[in-house]
């Protein structure tokens, strides 16, 4: 089914894979008739052509990126708009789109979510940018039906920011990278890795992209194969592929941590954007003659079968005939591994799902960018067409992607089809991916064709003693598992004739509704604030000395972005820093604001010129052992802050708020032994916070332990990567060191001055 290589290799006309080696060059030559090296080959690639034409630093192998356009939704675009304001934004310099498709419902007993709407809105209108109203599309939706097109590049503040299928190079990023590219300034990376995805074969009739998506994942998440990396689509199989099919596979790239996607281009693709009146977008993507690539993934389309990501990841991956066959085993697999992260907080089970021999599950939901696709939809009806998904627990509700897609379904008459099953269907709305909608029941187990299925997403509180789960399927399979009233079944034991009804984009709905305002601003229009809506707290520069206390220690093996910061109910205080931020940690470590908020008042009271060493017990503690070593050491102009230590943190979600909300509660740095992703430590560092290694599994340090870090602003400009420090220990300090990994001239500048807002002030 999938094939991971275990080194580099040469693709020649497109189509024949050399491995790299000694003798490689030679066979590359022999093939292509072509002499080359091994830079050269690297320069083939699609990736490699797009990121050089909108690099601006000159130096191939330093990038400084500026994109085409930006989109974000309505939890991430008030924070960016608002530090943009406060770092000196006078007009939106790039087209940008605020969608509204993530706090599209109404804040329960209150205005917060609409409050931010017209916050949008106003902006849209004074900076001159583009706002799409609540349930018109999700965010992808829009941007692959209007913004992305052959050769672009486009970033996004939601990790799921992916239309490499469209031949557009998509980066989901935190918040401040969004802010960097409203001030003309850009996004800095070093030239990633390549890897190619080279696919052959036909897809069996019944597995959808989803299939093929958590087939990938579940090969190389755990390895890190792709981390980081441009994940480049090429090969025969491409092209057996419907659009829809495609762009299904590509935005679950996320979950592998690559960095971005790209896709060979075709007649396909063409076709696509001429539907959506953007014939003109379109041109031929392909790599070079000869191209070089860091790693393969081989996938055999003909070989994929109908996959289920179980709970609690999109690497948890089965094929469903496996979870049939050998259903317990599965199931108490499953079961051990949630203990990582749920521990002894909340009774988990997965066994009394199986009833009568088989899985039971009470919910299917088939929803936002990856799952509410014309073709998906029309599939599900297909396969539901005269059938009902019974009256007792199983509840089935599908979400198309944007109003376009919603009225061509019910044109065509596949929302009629669906309906008469007594399925329900929702508007353009990415609830159910983040636990805003369709929640479970506790102990409730759903199976959702969307992008994640972490714990806490679907709206658990484990802390409160409620825990749902959620699997990923593939649409069809979720229709199979409808008319079987909820026991699990594989799209491939269902005899049905799919119509694969032709596709027509009517564009007077945005025509009518969606304000575009780019190239047009208008200074003269007042911004609307709610009284949610709040300014980012003042922020200082990094000390000379620093003295930490370590307040929360979390050993999983990977710590998400919905444990840093839950998703969900918290959403509606993504506009208030503090006020979110009172949820920071709460599913997981609930006692970690209270420690936070005491270390915090200790600083402000530092900054007011007060005694630090008085205002706590432990504090002053501390400070007399590092002043028997450190005698010159001033308490008052050494900064004191908080930390917390995770493995491996920030897989997921782009979400700034993981980063912001241990900010401003007095947060200095993070330490890990390697940090998921690339956008969670550029969201550390955005906010002034020192994205802190130690790989060692045996830490020096425990939780609520001191940490002392001298001279680190002078290390900090001096670009140390060895940082010493030193625990404060039984009346004594032990000495070990920190690192801190590359960072840019300008993200050093960023921690010194204490966060991107103040950069831009200075």
């Amino acid at each position: 089914m999938i094939k991971v290589w275990n080194s580099g290799a040469y693709l020649v006309d497109g189509r024949t894979l050399i491995a790299d080696g000694p003798e490689a060059l030679k066979q590359v030559e022999a093939v292509s008739g072509t002499e080359t090296t091994k830079d050269e080959a690297a320069a083939g690639t699609m990736a490699y052509d797009i990121l050089q034409k909108h690099n601006t630093s000159g130096d191939p192998g330093k990038l400084k990126i500026k994109f085409d356009s930006l989109t974000s939704h309505d939890i991430t675009f008030v924070g960016i708009i608002q530090t943009a304001r406060a770092s000196g934004l006078e007009e939106f310099p790039v087209p940008y789109v605020l969608t509204n498709c993530h706090n599209s419902l109404c804040a329960v007993g209150g205005t917060i979510n609409e409050d931010d709407h017209m916050f949008g809105l106003s902006c849209a209108k004074r900076y001159g940018g583009i706002y799409v109203p609540p349930h018109q599309a999700v965010i992808h939706q829009y941007a692959r039906e209007n913004q992305a097109g052959c050769g672009k590049m486009i970033l996004g503040s939601d990790s799921h920011t992916r239309y490499g299928a469209l031949g557009t190079m998509a980066i989901g990023e935190g918040g401040p990278e969004l802010v960097k590219q409203l001030l003309n300034k850009t996004y800095d990376v070093n030239m990633p890795g390549v890897v190619a995805v080279y696919l052959t074969g036909s897809l069996q009739k019944g597995v959808g992209p989803q299939d093929v998506a958590l087939a990938i994942i579940g090969e190389v998440f755990a390895s890190g194969y792709v981390n980081n990396k441009v994940m480049e689509f090429v090969g025969e199989g491409v092209k057996n592929l419907s659009m829809d099919t495609r762009i299904g596979i590509d935005v679950m790239t996320t979950e592998t941590t690559c960095l971005s996607s790209i896709w060979e281009t075709d007649n396909k693709t063409e076709e696509f954007l001429e539907i959506h009146s953007r014939k003109q977008d379109y041109r031929k993507l392909s790599p070079a003659k000869v191209a070089y690539y860091d790693g393969v993934v081989e996938v055999d389309l003909s070989a994929i079968k109908p996959m289920i990501a179980m709970p609690f990841h999109p690497s948890n991956t089965y094929t469903i005939e496996d979870v049939n066959a050998h259903l317990t085993d599965v199931l108490a697999d499953v079961e051990q591994r949630a203990k990582v992260s749920l521990g002894d907080k909340v009774s988990f089970t997965l066994q009394d799902k199986i009833k009568n021999g088989r899985l039971y599950v009470e919910q299917g939901v088939v929803a936002g960018c990856a799952g509410g696709g014309f073709e998906n939809l029309c599939d599900v009806a297909d396969i539901l067409n005269g059938q009902s998904i019974g009256a007792d627990e199983f509840s089935l509700s599908v979400y198309p992607a944007s109003q376009p897609i919603f009225m061509e379904l019910i044109k065509n008459g596949s929302i009629a089809k669906i309906m008469a099953t007594g399925a329900t269907v929702r508007t353009a709305f990415c609830g159910p991916c983040f636990g805003a909608g369709d929640v479970p029941a506790n102990n409730g187990l759903s199976i959702r064709h969307s992008t994640r299925n972490f714990p806490n997403r679907e709206g658990s509180k484990i802390t409160s003693g409620q825990i749902a789960s959620v699997a990923l399927m593939d649409a069809r399979s979720i229709a199979a598992t409808a008319i079987n009233k909820g026991y699990l079944t594989p799209a491939t034991d269902i005899d049905v004739d799919f119509s694969k009804p032709k596709y027509f984009f009517d564009k007077s709905i945005y025509e009518n509704r969606v304000y575009d305002g780019v190239g047009k601003p208008d200074k003269s229009v007042e911004i609307k604030f709610g009284p949610n809506i709040k300014d980012w707290p003042p922020m200082v520069a990094l000390t000379e000395d620093l003295l930490l206390r370590v307040v929360s220690e979390i050993h999983d093996p990977v710590t998400t972005t919905d444990e840093l910061i839950p998703s969900g109910e918290t959403s509606s205080y993504r506009s208030n820093p503090l006020g979110l931020a009172e949820f920071t940690l709460s599913r997981k470590d609930p006692e970690y604001v209270g420690r936070a908020k005491a270390i915090r008042q200790v600083e402000e009271a530092r900054r007011k010129g007060e005694c630090p060493m008085c205002a706590d017990i432990s504090v002053g503690e501390a400070f007399k052992v590092i002043k028997k070593q450190f005698p010159e050491l001033s308490a008052k102009e050494t900064g004191i802050g908080t930390t917390i230590y995770a493995v491996k943190p920030g897989d997921g979600s782009a979400r700034e708020q993981a980063a912001s909300c241990q900010k401003v509660l007095g947060g200095w740095a993070n330490i890990a032994r390697e940090y998921a992703t690339k956008r969670y430590r550029s969201n550390l560092i955005n906010w002034g916070m020192l994205p802190f290694l130690f790989p060692d599994e045996e830490l020096p340090f425990k939780n609520l332990d001191y940490i002392f870090i001298p001279d680190i602003r002078t290390a900090v400009k001096e670009k140390k990567n060895e940082i010493p420090a030193y625990v404060v220990k039984d009346d004594a300090l032990l000495p070990f060191t920190l690192g801190l990994g590359d960072m840019t001239d300008d993200e050093r500048q960023i921690i010194l001055d204490g966060c991107l807002i103040n950069y831009y002030r200075h």
